[in-house]
Order: structure tokens, then C-alpha cells, then sequence
């Protein structure tokens, strides 16, 4: 197998750098993508289904795919165009409303460079974290009773429930939570919680307690882009709910790529204080 170095084109390629920290992971998943063997992927396969413009390429303008039963169809692979919100999700309110318990972890988290967060050894981006990272796409594959994430990032999933259970009342803590989903018209509705108090929403490190519950809503405007309004409720944390609306661009014609975290360099190149 053919195993030199290529340029990679596929979901894992264009903004390797846009908005990662190249410290720690962000640099780990840069040198991954960039000796990943020529073999590993379908590069420029078409995908099946996909509007085409008249030169060929994917009509990222065309209407919104539709399930059978009518709703909008969520799936295909997504990516955040820049790493905004991987850098501080609270941006969009200008920061979050802290306790002060939670704001003094975090500004120590940040005064060291956000050494020691749960990525440089391995352990997930969670939600909504794991959306965020522009080096690394998302794939979403929607069927009538859940939805699948399949983050290309250590090959984390996700499954969102939408066959009508609840929540469930006493869960053991989850890096990615346990999450339900229902249609209000055009959007889909996400409610998760049940999640562990291990994880980071951003590489700065908002924390959250075992309290967390976030909800999700996901639209689709037209075929090649997809909106996730994310609101984060943690009480023992903030001192009110706050919001982020992320932005995702379709990857057409490509796939996933395989990225185990098997032989993590990672804690002994971070850099912090």
C-alpha cells in the first residue's frame, strides 16, 4: 500500500488550521491528516442522490432533501467553515455567564493554554464541542426512529433518539450524554443530558457540572448547509442559559477518514505555564 505523504482533499483537509490551537491536539490531528495513505478514502467518489450544477459539481443551492414521510433529511457530512466556536463558544454572547467558581477555572484553564484538556489525551470533544472542530467533519445519517453523528475525530458516534422515549431518569454519566429529538415543523429538536463532568465545551474549557443539559436545534436551509442553534443549561454553573448558532457546510463527493488516537504524542509536546 501506498503510504507516502499526500495532500488530502477529502472531509478532513481544507482549514486543518483554521482555528485550531497547534499546540497540543490541533497539531496531533495536523500530522495525522497529513500522512494518512493515499488508499484511505474515496476521495472524489460522487455521491449518490447529490443535485449537480451543469458543470458537474454539487449544487449546493438545490432545495432541501426530504425523508419519506416529508421531513428535512439531515444526513451527509458536515463541517464548521472556521474554528470560532472551538475557540470560545460563548462568542456570540460575548462570554458566558459564569458562577464565579466556574469563572476561575476557566481563567486558569486559559492562562495555562488550555494544557491539560481532555483532547491531548485522547478523550473526546464531546457536545456540542465535537462539532466544532474545523480540522474534523461530521457525518449525519438519519433514519425514522434516530439519527447517527459519526465524528471523523477518534471515531466518536453520537445517536440522537426520535422514535418518542424519554430521557432517561437516572443515566450513567456520558462523555456525549443521552439525546432525544423531535420535529417541530422544519427543525429538529435535541434535548441531551446525562453527561459526565469530564469534558470541555471549548478548548479554552467552559466547564459544566453533571447539571449540564443542552438543547439543539438543526435546520436545514437548503441542500448544502446545515444551522445548529446550541443553548447550554447548566445551573451549578451559569447563571442563566446561554446560545451559540454554528454553521455547517456540506462535504460533498468524499468520506470520512479513519483517525484512531492510537499513539497519542500529545501531553508531552502541549505547551502551558
Amino acid at each position: 500500500m501506498d503510504t507516502k505523504p499526500v495532500e488530502i482533499k477529502s472531509a478532513a483537509s481544507k482549514a486543518m488550521l483554521s482555528g485550531a490551537m497547534l499546540s497540543g491536539a490541533g497539531w496531533a490531528a495536523f500530522l495525522f491528516v497529513m500522512f494518512v495513505p493515499a488508499s484511505a478514502q474515496w476521495v472524489h467518489y460522487p455521491t449518490p442522490g447529490t443535485p449537480r450544477t451543469a458543470d458537474g459539481k454539487a449544487n449546493l443551492a438545490a432545495p432541501t432533501p426530504k425523508t419519506a414521510d416529508g421531513k428535512p433529511d439531515l444526513s451527509g457530512i458536515w463541517k464548521v467553515p472556521n474554528g470560532k466556536y472551538l475557540q470560545n463558544l460563548a462568542v456570540d454572547e460575548g462570554e458566558a455567564p459564569m458562577l464565579p467558581w466556574a469563572e476561575a477555572i476557566y481563567k486558569e484553564r486559559k492562562g495555562n493554554l488550555a494544557k491539560g484538556r481532555p483532547s491531548e489525551s485522547c478523550l473526546p470533544h464531546a457536545v456540542p464541542d465535537a462539532q466544532t472542530v474545523a480540522s474534523s467533519p461530521f457525518k449525519m445519517v438519519q433514519t425514522p426512529g434516530f439519527i447517527v453523528m459519526l465524528h471523523e475525530e477518534f471515531n466518536h458516534f453520537r445517536q440522537i433518539f426520535t422514535d418518542g422515549r424519554p430521557l432517561p431518569v437516572d443515566p450513567q454519566p456520558a462523555w456525549f450524554g443521552y439525546s432525544v429529538g423531535k420535529w417541530e415543523g422544519d427543525t429538529l429538536v435535541v434535548d441531551s443530558s446525562g453527561f459526565n463532568d469530564q469534558s470541555w465545551l471549548d478548548d479554552p474549557g467552559h466547564p459544566h457540572t453533571e447539571a449540564l443539559h443542552i438543547t439543539e436545534r438543526f435546520r436545514r436551509p437548503d441542500f448544502g448547509h446545515l444551522e445548529n442553534r446550541v443553548t447550554i443549561d447548566d445551573p451549578k454553573t451559569y447563571t442563566k442559559p446561554w446560545s451559540a448558532t454554528m454553521h455547517f457546510d456540506l462535504l460533498p463527493d468524499t468520506e470520512l477518514i479513519e483517525a484512531v488516537c492510537d499513539n497519542n504524542k500529545d501531553v508531552e509536546h502541549a505547551v502551558g505555564r
